[in-house]
């Protein structure tokens, strides 16, 4: 068993009380068990704590996902995620990373790797995310858990990643050493701008900011930042299949959309970092 695993899970949500790796599986001394799947993760998601049988994203969204990470299209966003992290950790001499809404694992391995965290768990509500998300690396500690209640140790992070996923003030709080930093990247205005006017019938103009945020965390920096790249159609298919726009397409836009050779779409994200006080 791996050293990661014994200092990140914590309490049973069942009951609360402290989880000890016995090898194969986590038991509290209420003798609440959660085995460690073949795949290296944890499945810390109890029935009662879901909304639905299969929360989170389905094994096609991820797996549409997967290919389009896999190509590199949104490399300038980890780049930068993972040189922000490098920033903020270059003095520390051991650093634990909680990447939270990991999904199939992308983002975490990437950050974890630049900087070179010898502590990392990767979070998702959805196990098909996290079981997928095994395959990427054996050095991460995977768990299938809520943003809500999340199974780390109290104030045992350095840095928590969230991209495209949101953040829990109270959990992060908890989990977050003080002094520990978040990374956060959210959707820009005219993210995937070009492909929305092809789903909806009317685009509306919004004002999408980094939801404010007070408390324990103070704000260090926001930038915005946008690029450009061109999809062929079945890359864009890919790309609708791994959005929520999939669902509120009308069938005579996905037809127009399926008759498009190829579309350049604007990546258009904001990266904010806060602070733990």
């Amino acid at each position: 068993v791996r050293r990661q695993r014994q200092m990140c899970i914590r309490d049973s949500p069942i009951c609360g009380e402290p989880l000890l790796c016995t090898g194969k599986s986590f038991v509290c001394t209420t003798h609440h068990s959660f085995d460690i799947a073949k795949q290296g993760y944890v499945n810390l998601l109890p029935v009662q704590n879901k909304k639905s049988l299969h929360p989170g994203d389905t094994r096609e969204m991820l797996n549409a996902r997967r290919n389009f990470l896999n190509s590199g299209i949104y490399l300038p966003i980890c780049d930068e995620v993972a040189e922000k992290a490098r920033e903020l950790t270059k003095n520390l001499k051991s650093i634990s990373m909680a990447d939270i809404g990991c999904g199939e694992g992308y983002y975490t391995t990437a950050v974890r790797s630049a900087i070179n965290a010898q502590d990392c768990i990767g979070i998702d509500i959805s196990k098909d995310a996290v079981k997928m998300a095994c395959s990427r690396s054996k050095d991460i500690v995977w768990a299938v858990a809520t943003a809500g209640c999340l199974p780390i140790e109290d104030e045992s992070i350095d840095i928590i990643t969230a991209v495209f996923s949101l953040i829990s003030k109270a959990e992060f709080s908890r989990i977050l050493k003080h002094g520990g930093y978040i990374i956060e990247v959210t959707a820009g205005n005219n993210h995937l701008i070009e492909l929305k006017e092809i789903i909806y019938d009317s685009v509306y103009s919004q004002h999408k900011q980094p939801a404010y945020i007070d408390g324990d965390f103070t704000e260090i920096s926001r930038t915005e930042s946008s690029f450009t790249f061109t999809l062929n159609n079945s890359q864009l298919k890919e790309l609708l299949l791994m959005t929520p726009h999939l669902w509120r397409i009308k069938k005579e836009n996905r037809e127009k959309l399926d008759g498009i050779p190829q579309l350049t779409l604007t990546a258009n994200y904001w990266l904010r970092v806060l602070k733990r006080k």
